[in-house]
């Protein structure tokens, strides 16, 4: 078993100074707690006979958030939308209506598969009131993982999933039979933040948060508002853990319980790693397992004040308790029951090294003013290598078969979580330091001043996909690049 220095896997998760300099103070906040909700349910659709098949419908819907109606935008009435799985192999089948008053699509964030037709396409358009059928196989190399689906059409991404739009993915596999993984209790957190006014509306969070990134001040796990979970005694959780927040970045610690990081955006890990507490950028996944050591009682998972996405104006534009200080409960976990104890697992999945690139790219990733400025009403423009996005553009051209290095630096005041589709990568540095693990990532958190070097092979499919910041309304507003992988 190995042990991550608190200060490494800040480092490797999010990547910033802000963590650093609040890890001193954060044990000695006030806590915000609210009552403990009942336990987590979901909507369940699972692969049959090599076929996943559902209908999904995005809607305005009023759902229920904690003791709240909230006037939502929901995927088959729920918040989050239903959990899908499936298996390496499997094909998937997803016949999509759009009941919402806006264009919309779906992004199937993390899953290896075509960045074409009917597979992961992100420049699809789905008119309202139209439907799309969604079909592709899952490849039979797949990794086990979470993973989730979202909207991502182009200047509407935070809007829809500020507003609810979001949900699991999970692709069961070779992690999953490893025994004392499979003998675990499972339990999906998704983690999302809501801005509600007083009819339970989505507030306007205000032309400046919808630049710095929009938040709001009601915290849910999986659509309720401190959940309850249980553990035995002697047993195992597995928390898969997915922060589907449009901006909000999430640091968590559970009370008197370490954290064994098993997972990240893209499968396993080759050995756990203990952590003191897990910070997730916005996209980003993690799994880990909870030992049933402590004695009975009730135990909280705590979100840490912090929000690198601020950059220099940290709090002050959130709104709620983000910028109060304040620890917040997420859930609570009470033991119940006793078993023989459960091992952790001493080996995972080998995470293959992927071979030298064979090209360097640099990215250089900032902000300015629009056109008329902030009191005309231009608002900033978030930029790569000095240019908003056009979708008439092609930004990067890569070849398939083929492995580069990426070069991500930030020039501006803001942290910048970097997402690729497609394809996942490594990543090889932090400021020229060495990650303290490797492992298999889509999402990396580039903070103010920061360089980040990923390695990427492009592999199996070739045509157009992109790459962007995943605080949305950074990429509404143009962080984002057209990439295409061209036959060899």
């Amino acid at each position: 078993m190995r042990s991550i220095k608190r200060r490494d896997f800040l480092r490797l998760s999010a990547g910033t100074t802000a963590a650093m300099l609040l890890s001193q103070c954060a044990r000695s906040q006030p806590i915000s707690s609210t009552p403990v909700s009942g336990p987590i349910q979901f909507q369940t659709y699972k692969s049959e006979g090599g076929l996943l098949s559902l209908d999904l419908e995005a809607k305005a819907q009023s759902v229920q958030l904690g003791d709240r109606t909230a006037n939502l935008l929901a995927y088959n009435g729920t918040v989050p939308g239903p959990l899908l799985e499936a298996k390496p192999g499997d094909k998937v089948q997803i016949r999509f209506t759009n009941q919402l008053d806006q264009p919309t699509n779906i992004h199937h964030h993390g899953l290896h598969i075509p960045p074409t037709g009917s597979g992961d396409n992100v420049f699809l358009e789905i008119s309202p009131g139209k439907s799309h059928t969604y079909e592709y196989q899952i490849p039979d190399t797949h990794p086990a993982g979470t993973f989730w689906y979202h909207p991502h059409k182009h200047g509407l991404v935070a809007e829809q999933l500020f507003g609810g739009l979001a949900g699991l993915f999970i692709v069961r596999g070779e992690l999953d039979e490893i025994p004392e993984v499979k003998a675990a209790k499972e339990e999906f957190l998704v983690l999302k933040d809501f801005a509600l006014d007083s009819n339970g509306n989505i507030s306007d969070t205000g032309h400046m948060a919808a630049m710095t990134g929009r938040a709001g001040g009601l915290l849910t796990a999986s659509g309720q508002v401190n959940p309850a979970m249980t553990i035995s005694k002697g047993g195992l959780l597995r928390l898969r853990l997915l922060n589907a927040s449009p901006s909000r970045f999430f640091r968590l610690s559970l009370e008197d319980h370490p954290l064994h990081l098993i997972a990240t955006d893209g499968g396993a890990i080759s050995s756990p790693a203990e952590l003191s507490e897990v910070v997730l950028a916005p996209g980003e996944r993690a799994e880990v397992l909870v030992q049933g050591s402590q004695k009975p009682g009730e135990y909280r998972l705590l979100n840490q004040p912090f929000n690198p996405a601020q950059g220099g104006m940290m709090g002050g534009m959130m709104g709620g308790n983000q910028s109060s200080g304040r620890s917040e409960t997420v859930a609570t976990l009470t033991y119940e029951g006793s078993t023989e104890e459960i091992p952790l697992p001493t080996q995972l999945i080998a995470i293959e090294p992927l071979p030298e690139p064979q090209t360097t790219r640099q990215f250089t990733l900032n902000h300015g003013m629009g056109g008329g400025g902030m009191m005309m009403g231009g608002g900033m423009v978030f930029m790569i290598n000095d240019k908003a996005y056009d979708p008439s553009r092609i930004d990067t051209q890569v070849m398939l078969n083929t492995v580069e290095d990426w070069e991500i630096t930030n020039t501006g005041s803001m942290a910048h979580p970097f997402h690729v589709h497609t394809n996942k990568f490594q990543i090889i540095s932090q400021n020229g330091q060495p990650v303290p693990y490797p492992a298999w990532k889509d999402v990396v958190s580039v903070s103010p001043g920061e360089t980040v070097c990923i390695r990427m092979a492009f592999r199996d499919y070739t045509g157009k996909t992109v790459y962007h910041c995943h605080v949305l309304d950074h990429e509404d507003r143009g962080m984002m690049g057209t990439l295409e992988i061209q036959q060899a």
